[in-house]
């Protein structure tokens, strides 16, 4: 493992998800404690999206932006918010130079699937409809997030190509979590690793599932046809659950004919990036920017 990450080990809390009020504020606790991002020259704004019900979202504009990213946060479904997502949030669009949108989706388990999906969707679909109020192009749009949340990011493209829904430029997809079967060798082996380990996830998907079967848009890689997608780029961190899914779901992708950059982090477990001290994270944060930068500029 990468030693600066290594480092922190020993100061990150264990969260179970099997008390989600309790782990929701821990989780708020340690974004709260993270170093504040730079926002000069960055306007910040707090919109409601009409929907059933509706959605709170965070909009950031870099001046000059032109493309928008709708980003979907971390925290197994569970846990986070568009506070906790702020100092990250705000670090992705100073970087990518677009309009970040982050979504307060639903969450679990009080609100099973597809709740947090259809929070997603009509967030995507009122950034389209609203693109010159927003002032960016309609045609550079991409969805985006971490861990649980990129595997929403996912799903709302597989949604999208599949209901004819607003056109994605783009997905990018950190650390996501898209197979509720936990069934790859990462899956198997890194059973308790740091940040993420197998008990947690199967109670992330126990929380969002409930009794009901997973379909492809609750587990993206369930989807037999990965066609018409938009391009993506897909991260993963060596020492994650989580790994192995990301970089089959790349793999079919590439199969289908759809375009990808998939970067594989060494020494990483996942969420280390939060640590933003080690370099290792700050290249990774660089990677990510700099991939949304580009493809939004095409």
């Amino acid at each position: 493992m990468n030693p600066e990450l290594e480092a922190f080990i020993p100061f990150i809390p264990r969260i179970d998800l099997t008390d989600p009020v309790a782990d929701r504020k821990r989780y708020a606790e340690r974004a709260a404690a993270s170093p504040a991002p730079d926002t000069t020259g960055m306007e910040i704004e707090d919109r409601t999206v009409p929907a059933d019900p509706d959605v709170a979202v965070r909009i950031y504009r870099p001046h000059e932006a032109q493309g928008a990213i709708v980003w979907l946060h971390g925290g197994g479904l569970v846990m986070g918010d568009l506070d906790s997502e702020h100092p990250f949030a705000a670090r992705i669009a100073a970087g990518s130079g677009a309009v970040v949108i982050t979504v307060d989706y639903r969450r679990t388990p009080e609100h099973r699937f597809p709740a947090a999906l259809d929070d997603a969707y009509a967030v995507l679909t009122w950034t389209a409809e609203h693109a010159a109020e927003l002032g960016i192009d309609p045609r550079r749009i991409a969805v985006a997030g971490h861990s649980a949340g990129a595997g929403l990011a996912a799903a709302v493209a597989l949604r999208a190509r599949d209901q004819q829904g607003p056109p994605i430029h783009f997905q990018l997809l950190n650390q996501p979590g898209l197979d509720d079967r936990q069934q790859t060798w990462s899956q198997r082996h890194f059973t308790d690793s740091p940040g993420h380990d197998r008990h947690t996830i199967t109670k992330v998907w126990q929380y969002y599932l409930g009794s009901a079967p997973a379909t492809q848009y609750a587990a993206p890689a369930r989807a037999t046809d990965l066609s018409g997608l938009p391009p993506a780029y897909i991260a993963t961190a060596e020492f994650d659950p989580l790994r192995d899914e990301a970089i089959d779901y790349a793999l079919r992708l590439l199969q289908a004919g759809v375009s990808v950059e998939l970067h594989q982090w060494p020494g990483t477990f996942h969420g280390s990036l939060a640590i933003l001290s080690a370099e290792v994270s700050q290249r990774q944060l660089t990677e990510l920017t700099s991939a949304l930068r580009r493809a939004l500029a095409e």
